[in-house]
């Protein structure tokens, strides 16, 4: 009778056989990022912008923090609004006065309308605030697991990472197995064959890789603050229309041919260069984990 290889090893849980209730009920997703130093695992949740604190980059080697710069050249702005204003304001006093003074005879009927409408307008806004991506993260840094079980143990230990207050985080804690570390085929990033495909020149560009690599390019880009990925892919930008054009070429019918058109007038090697830079912004901020 046949006995079993004592060397034999159980089938790996694929992608699509996967048992993903875990994460749903968690609303994380496991993702699979390779990168040229090699392919790891990490996780990703989109919430509101004022659910977690996100990543401190507070003495990483990085440019400045942009969403801070952005804060600034705001202040900035309005400064100097303020001071070409001043003067004219200054000279309208007696006129602001006086349409202060109308403006205490509103009734407070009118009064309680204005209110009422700013609450719901406030509520509104709250309700449409804009979910952003976390991720796996610490002081900066992303964390990248090179296999499940490693992933799986770190999540059971406790160590201190940036996903730590999410809503049902605790549950997942104890429930996670490596079993359970496997990515949904649209949670898989190959950065690592962008710039070689994009130095192929166009024919052999292929669409989907780099759309998707755009995609959590971005994703890690506001997640890590990291400014230089931001700009490179920010609207208007090269690849920014480079992203549009492939967008169009790979949806089909006549908006393809135009897609292709705009395609190629962006440059092959200005293309690879400045996936190179993004792959090597976001690969010096990896914290690999065995």
């Amino acid at each position: 009778m046949a006995g079993t290889e004592p060397n034999a090893q159980e089938p790996e849980t694929s992608a699509d056989s996967a048992d993903r209730s875990l994460w749903t009920a968690a609303d994380v997703s496991p993702i699979e990022i390779a990168l040229p130093a090699g392919v790891g695992y990490t996780l990703r949740a989109y919430r509101p912008s004022s659910a977690l604190p996100g990543t401190d980059i507070e003495g990483r080697e990085e440019d400045e923090d942009p969403f801070a710069a952005r804060a600034e050249e705001a202040d900035e702005e309005e400064v100097v609004i303020l001071d070409e204003e001043y003067a004219a304001l200054a000279a309208e006093a007696d006129d602001t006065e006086e349409a202060a003074e109308a403006d205490d005879k509103t009734s407070a009927k009118e009064k309680d309308d204005d209110e009422t409408a700013d609450e719901e307008e406030e509520e509104e806004e709250e309700e449409e605030e804009e979910e952003v991506p976390y991720f796996l993260t610490h002081r900066g840094r992303l964390l990248l697991f090179k296999s499940p079980e490693s992933l799986a143990s770190f999540v059971r230990s406790g160590a201190p990472h940036d996903l730590t207050d999410l809503d049902g985080w605790a549950d997942l804690v104890e429930a996670v197995e490596p079993t359970h570390v496997v990515a949904a085929p649209e949670d898989m990033y190959e950065l690592d064959l962008v710039v070689e495909n994009l130095r192929g020149g166009h024919d052999t560009w292929d669409l989907d890789l780099i759309i998707r690599s755009g995609e959590i390019a971005r994703d890690l880009g506001y997640a890590l603050r990291l400014g230089p990925v931001l700009t490179a892919l920010s609207a208007g930008s090269p690849l920014d229309d480079l992203d549009d054009a492939m967008r169009s070429a790979a949806g089909g019918g006549m908006g393809a041919f135009f897609g292709r058109r705009r395609m190629r007038k962006i440059g092959a090697q200005q293309a690879s260069l400045g996936w190179r830079t993004i792959i090597g912004k976001i690969s010096a901020v990896v914290d690999w984990r065995d």
